[in-house]
């Protein structure tokens, strides 16, 4: 026979309404913060994931953010090279005009006037700076103004040879500028891969137009032991021979010297290069040809600044022509590095977009996952609420039943 105490029959009730109380407390609890999970004892393998899912959503937000600062300073430096390039191709159309032999002293004064003011807005456009004040073209050293012009003109490169970048995720970085001395400074001359120009005492009126490498086979042969610098030096009736540096007669594949006959608008060719000349040679004039090197560059700074001097110093149609397509030749040199860098920074803000959708399409799946974990079913929290709570209240009411009765009330009944 077991025997059953009061106290034991009280204490069984207390205990059954204080783990009611705990479980009506913990629903309470998530209804009004709206989480399954609110302490990690609560599930501990469900607390786990909301942390691990947590930082995820929250690398992807530093990562978004990421993007989005840096396709606003490549969609400004996309524009600013847009502008450059539109720039250099009025300073093109300039100097093509100039070439005119109907232009007169003062039509030449007001166009070196004019290339004086593109210069002076190509070096603000070289300063540009992003949202945040940091230059575009400054390399690494975003801080400083990049490119510094003295009273002549002359430019200077102040940043450097850097390219700064931004993450975009786990090692994964795109480029958020370029360098301004590899866009601007040390520009290929020439054609690229050789400089053709009249000597300057020359005194007929040979005037070297385009010229570029039509043979690269051949080319790479005549350069494999170095750079070139060869001379053709004209004699008379337009012949012509070619020395190189060392005033050795260059050969040709056959292992003759190098030598012809040029006519009015017709060309040279050799080694590999093809070099276009109109006007007649005097005996004696000269024309070097020299192969580009990293010695061999020239700024776009300078290129404007030399035309601007040709169009001030009054010299003759002839000299003028020679000296503005040469410069011509640089100036095209200069347009290709821009338009190939638009090419990339078009390239970089297209793969900044397609990561940004990416991130946009992760964040509504982790935080889906997130709220399959974290989030209570809010309908079955409230029945449950509803349940716990007159469930309560049935117990504290048999509780003060039973609690007023005893073993005299039964006898005496």
């Amino acid at each position: 026979m077991i025997r059953i105490s009061t106290s034991w029959m009280y204490q069984q009730s207390v205990d059954t309404m204080l783990n009611q109380q705990n479980a009506l407390d913990e629903t309470e609890n998530e209804v009004s913060t709206g989480n399954a999970i609110n302490v990690a004892s609560d599930n501990p393998v469900g607390a786990a994931q909301i942390v691990g899912l947590n930082n995820i959503l929250a690398e992807n937000t530093q990562y978004t953010s990421n993007i989005t600062s840096a396709n606003t300073r490549l969609s400004t430096e996309s524009s600013t090279l847009s502008s450059i390039n539109n720039l250099l191709s009025s300073v093109n159309d300039v100097a093509l005009s100039a070439m005119s032999s109907t232009n007169n002293s003062t039509d030449l004064s007001n166009m070196a006037t004019e290339l004086e003011q593109y210069r002076n807005q190509l070096v603000q456009l070289a300063n540009t700076t992003d949202a945040n004040g940091q230059a575009l073209f400054a390399g690494t050293s975003t801080t400083t103004t990049p490119f510094v012009a003295n009273s002549a003109g002359a430019v200077t490169y102040t940043g450097n040879g850097q390219q700064s970048y931004t993450a975009i995720g786990q090692g994964l970085q795109v480029a958020n500028g370029d360098p301004g001395d590899a866009l601007f400074m040390d520009i290929p001359a020439g054609n690229g891969s050789f400089v053709a120009s009249a000597g300057s005492s020359n005194t007929g009126t040979l005037v070297v137009g385009a010229n570029s490498v039509t043979d690269t086979s051949a080319f790479d042969a005549a350069t494999a032991a170095g750079p070139i610098n060869d001379t053709i030096t004209f004699g008379a009736n337009g012949t012509y021979t070619v020395t190189d540096a060392a005033g050795n007669p260059v050969m040709d594949s056959s292992g003759n010297p190098i030598t012809g006959t040029y006519t009015d608008g017709g060309s040279i060719s050799f080694d590999g290069m093809s070099v276009t000349m109109s006007g007649t040679p005097a005996a004696g004039d000269t024309v070097n040809i020299q192969s580009d090197t990293a010695s061999n560059t020239q700024d776009v700074f300078t290129t404007l600044n030399n035309m601007i001097s040709a169009l001030q110093s009054g010299d003759n149609n002839t000299q003028l022509s020679n000296t503005l397509n040469q410069q011509l030749q640089s100036l095209q040199q200069a347009m290709n590095g821009v338009q190939s860098t638009e090419v990339s920074v078009g390239t970089r803000i297209d793969t900044l977009q397609q990561q940004q959708s990416d991130y946009s399409n992760l964040s509504v799946t982790y935080q889906s996952a997130l709220s399959d974990v974290q989030n209570v079913d809010m309908a079955t929290a409230i029945s449950n609420l509803s349940l716990q709570s007159t469930a309560l209240q049935a117990s504290q009411q048999v509780f003060s039943k039973i609690q007023g009765t005893s073993l005299f009330d039964y006898l005496q009944s």
